[in-house]
């Protein structure tokens, strides 16, 4: 069932895949859905205790906000974040000072969401 033909629901409809369901993004949430779009896979690392998503690839913001930025495209199913699958022939030296080591990836609603926002780019980009 498509939201063609959706009645107008939140989305807890049994079969309804929530058309109605609005996704909000920070400025910073859709500069790091940018970034995945030209690579698909982003080191992370962390602590023992993997509360605190650490990336250092960029430095348009600071750590702290990339740390925030990263738990809130997880919660909200954009993003998977896997350390137990590090980046294969990757230098982590940058990350040396936290244990744990992984990588990063958008998920199927991800893809969906940074095709929109090219889409979107597109249109603005003809008017």
């Amino acid at each position: 069932m498509g939201c063609e033909s959706c009645t107008g629901c939140s989305g807890s409809c049994s079969g309804c895949p929530g058309c109605a369901r609005q996704l909000t993004l920070t400025p910073a949430e859709v500069d790091l859905l940018w970034q995945f779009s030209q690579t698909p896979f982003l080191p992370i690392a962390g602590g023992f205790d993997l509360k605190k998503p650490i990336y250092l690839e960029d430095s348009k913001y600071e750590p702290e906000v990339y740390s925030n930025v990263l738990l809130a495209l997880r919660q909200k199913g954009l993003i998977q974040i896997d350390f137990d699958l590090p980046l294969q022939n990757f230098d982590y030296t940058a990350y040396q000072s936290y244990p744990m080591h992984g990588s990063m990836a958008l998920t199927g609603a991800g893809q969906e969401i940074v095709e929109q926002l090219e889409v979107e780019n597109l249109d603005m980009m003809e008017e």
